[in-house]
């Protein structure tokens, strides 16, 4: 009893510090998420120490950020990400491309060995699209032609990252199975493809699915099972859970009951939310960044992260026009939990050590930070440079179940 005395106490001291700082970024005009992640540098173990970061607190941010994606996915229609498509190729390639190159030629620079540069170099390619996704749903601006570029170049982004996190390890273990890596390629996509194709058509289908049981009320609980399902699923083959609570989303969005479901997911995702915001920032060590030397490769490492993420992400979409380009680029930037996770596992195999943890952590943490202030003022931009353009046009109407339901914001 003492033990889950003491992990509720911890829940309850970042999820209050969270809410705090939200409400003291929302009075200052700034992204509330930026708040609820210094709030957890404040509590977590590099200031005061009220909350840990274990098996218990971390199940609560996994939720959080599951929940996020789902919500993100429920509002995304498939025709909308497949008429960026292209777009969205390019900016996801050359934003994981760039930024692995800069990580593998600093890690020569460095003189590190082979398997410390390509997990480097991973930890800098993958989006940590919880973050942008966020932001951009405070903003309004999810369901603008940027921000879908942005959800589908993130998860290219992330399979993308798998394989390359997949070779690492084989690496790292002395054995690196191109079968094995090829595989994961052809299960990756039938996955995303089975999903997204057969999931979508079966919804528009029988639209009532998810009130036909007799258990469902209402579409929440079976939208939790879909959800928890395919996170579990996306997991198994070597995906980020929150793909798979993505594409879950993206399915239970084409029910008639998708409004009904959106409505109550909100309360729950509300309460879990923070603590995957929290949890970001409860892993700063201000210890291992005690000394010059680190610091500057802190700084080495988060300029080359932004750096290339940011222009291989901008050449991906320069076709969109300047401003838009700059949004991708710069929503494209978060590392988050996708990058400490990377580095993680190159520490449990041994591949690095503490203090190249402690860096890639560092700048995961600063490039999260660094990104929400400014893509307001991006977003406002976008909107004022925003012209009609085809079928990715930012002013064509947005379609859903009773038709034409609005335009993007950027219209």
């Amino acid at each position: 009893m003492d033990h889950i005395a003491d992990v509720l106490r911890q829940l309850f001291f970042l999820l209050l510090a969270a809410k705090i700082g939200d409400e003291i970024f929302k009075r200052l005009r700034q992204p509330p998420v930026v708040g609820e992640i210094l709030a957890g540098v404040v509590v977590g173990p590099a200031v005061l120490g009220w909350y840990e970061i274990n098996a218990e607190t971390m199940l609560f941010a996994e939720i959080g950020v599951v929940l996020l994606l789902f919500q993100v996915g429920v509002e995304t229609r498939l025709n909308e990400l497949v008429r960026v498509g292209p777009t969205a190729l390019a900016v996801g390639a050359l934003g994981v491309a760039l930024p692995f190159g800069g990580g593998f030629l600093l890690a020569g620079i460095l003189g590190s060995p082979l398997v410390v540069a390509v997990f480097l170099a991973a930890a800098l390619t993958a989006t940590s699209v919880g973050i942008t996704s966020g932001v951009l749903r405070d903003l309004g601006a999810l369901r603008t032609r940027a921000g879908r570029v942005i959800l589908g170049a993130a998860v290219i982004d992330d399979v993308l990252a798998m394989l390359i996190l997949a070779f690492a390890s084989g690496l790292a273990a002395g054995s690196v199975s191109l079968g094995g890596i090829a595989t994961l390629v052809v299960v990756a996509v039938l996955f995303i493809g089975v999903i997204l194709i057969g999931g979508t058509r079966i919804l528009r289908r029988r639209r009532s699915l998810l009130t036909d049981p007799e258990f469902a009320e209402t579409p929440f609980l079976p939208g939790m099972i879909i959800m928890l399902g395919l996170a579990a699923l996306a997991s198994q083959i070597g995906l980020a859970a929150i793909i798979g609570a993505f594409l879950a989303g993206m399915v239970v969005g084409e029910s008639s009951e998708r409004h009904a479901l959106e409505s109550e997911v909100a309360p729950v995702a509300a309460f879990f939310t923070p603590f995957f915001f929290g949890f970001i920032g409860a892993q700063v060590d201000l210890a291992g960044l005690a000394n010059l030397e680190t610091l500057a490769l802190v700084a080495g490492v988060t300029v080359i992260a932004v750096g290339t993420k940011f222009i291989g992400a901008f050449i991906g979409a320069i076709r969109l026009g300047r401003a838009e380009a700059t949004l991708i680029g710069w929503g494209m930037v978060p590392r988050g939990e996708v990058g400490i996770v990377v580095a993680g596992l190159g520490l449990q195999i041994g591949a690095i050590e503490g203090h190249l943890y402690t860096v890639v952590v560092a700048m995961a943490i600063l490039t999260t930070l660094i990104v929400p202030p400014l893509l307001p003022l991006l977003v406002r931009r976008a909107e004022g440079a925003a012209a009609p353009d085809g079928d990715e046009g930012p002013s064509a109407g947005i379609e859903d179940d009773d038709g034409v339901i609005g335009r993007d914001v950027m219209a």
